[in-house]
């Protein structure tokens, strides 16, 4: 039997270590060159296999290929593409097949979050449909954790470093300058409908009238009057109040704070300005002087800050999702198993994508504290392995040097272009 070649793609927001799991797989393939041909890489993401535009990985040198797991970003391009169901949008399917025939890729290796997955699931099952069988693996990707039936997702734990540290730094500089300046200070950080991010800001403090003072959850539906209420308890006593606030927070009736009136590729309410709204909120029945900032991209981009843990766990799910197809595995995802706490162990289990797909895990209700405004000693146990470990990216001239690959098209073979 010939040997097939296999096509990686990265799809959705990045992190600072989605590239960490491309290595996985192009590494773990070209150690198994006599069962996985080339490895073709999707310029920006399922988009590059719709438009025939696939990134020959096989001209990357070793080196350049190591240094993709000190790199964030995606290193190929992703996207927000989502697939329709089959019945809706065969078409897309069909052009996805035709490529994969045409190269002669057997193995295709999605890497990202619940739309992702159920965009492989979709995939294994037209192949069948078609007459070309191709192996799917699903590769777990998503800064807001919330994947099912894994303990974790590669690219939190970073994330989750980056706001406990800046939540801390940023706590000392208000706390030193309270006494005449700022009394407030809100921190937006990212996560639609699961709290995972801004819990891991709770981190920063761990006794009484310690930062963040307030922590608000899109599981906890927003009050306004106990969130003032609290705000002007911790300033009269601690002098200051930080509030740690997820852009996904949400009135008891599923209004979102920010919500700015647009929507995304994939169809999700356009977040953004959560923390200039609680300010405003501060500023009008308070009056107290107030600081707020947005982490945006830079929490998810900070690989000069990352978790050793979600490095060393976003390669592995990227080498075990190559192993997982060469052993016969079909329309799986690699899984972070959790076999201890303390210390922490962990493993590789799998799950299947027809469950994983499209569904959000979100924070337990045992993970925050009865008020509403913090986390328990259960979620601190959960989150702290997932911060540990330094893993620095080497500097050149006091910047981390990053990975600069040709990324060549290999030369098309059909004759047809593409439209969406």
């Amino acid at each position: 039997m010939a040997i097939k070649n296999a096509f990686y793609a990265q799809s959705g927001g990045v992190t600072a270590v989605i590239n960490a799991s491309a290595c996985g797989v192009i590494q773990t393939a070209r150690k198994h060159s006599d069962k996985i041909g080339k490895v073709f890489a999707g310029r920006n993401g399922i988009l590059g296999a719709l438009y025939e535009e696939l990134i020959d990985t096989s001209l990357e040198s070793d080196e350049a290929i190591q240094e993709l797991i000190h790199t964030p970003g995606g290193a190929f391009g992703s996207c927000r593409h989502k697939l329709k169901n089959i019945s809706e949008n065969r078409r897309e399917y069909e052009r996805l097949i035709e490529v994969f025939r045409a190269h002669n890729i057997g193995y295709f290796f999605y890497n990202g979050g619940g739309d992702s997955q159920d965009t492989a699931y979709k995939v294994s099952q037209i192949g069948e449909k078609l007459g070309y069988p191709i192996t799917c693996i699903g590769v777990p990707k998503t800064v807001d954790n919330d994947l099912p039936f894994t303990d974790c997702c590669p690219g939190f734990g970073s994330v989750a470093k980056y706001i406990a540290t800046s939540t801390l730094e940023a706590s000392l500089d208000i706390k030193s300058m309270c006494e005449t300046s700022t009394k407030v200070f809100i921190l937006e950080v990212m996560g639609r409908h699961a709290g995972w991010i801004a819990a891991s800001g709770g981190l920063a403090g761990q006794g009484e009238g310690e930062p963040p003072h307030i922590i608000l959850f899109p599981e906890i539906p927003f009050n306004r009057e106990a969130f003032l209420e609290r705000v002007d308890f911790c300033v009269k006593e601690y002098g200051y109040c930080v509030v740690v606030a997820s852009e996904g927070a949400q009135y008891e009736d599923g209004r979102f704070l920010a919500d700015a009136g647009a929507k995304d590729a994939f169809g999700h309410t356009q977040l953004g300005g959560v923390a200039p709204a609680l300010a405003n909120m501060v500023r009008q029945a308070l009056g107290h002087k107030y600081h707020w900032a947005v982490a945006d991209y830079l929490q998810r981009s900070a690989r000069h800050i990352a978790s050793a843990t979600d490095v060393e766990q976003a390669y592995a799910v990227g080498k075990a999702a190559v192993e997982m197809a060469l052993a016969g595995k079909q329309a799986v995802m690699p899984t972070i198993v959790r076999e201890k706490s303390k210390p922490y162990v962990w493993s590789i289990g799998e799950a299947p994508l027809s469950e994983v797909a499209n569904q959000e895990k979100k924070m337990p209700i045992h993970y925050i504290t009865d008020d509403g405004f913090g986390i328990t000693q259960e979620c601190r146990d959960y989150l702290l392995p997932l911060i540990a470990g330094e893993n620095f990216p080497p500097f050149d001239n006091g910047l981390p040097r990053v990975a600069k690959l040709k990324n060549t098209l290999a030369e098309k073979k059909l004759k047809t272009d593409f439209q969406l």
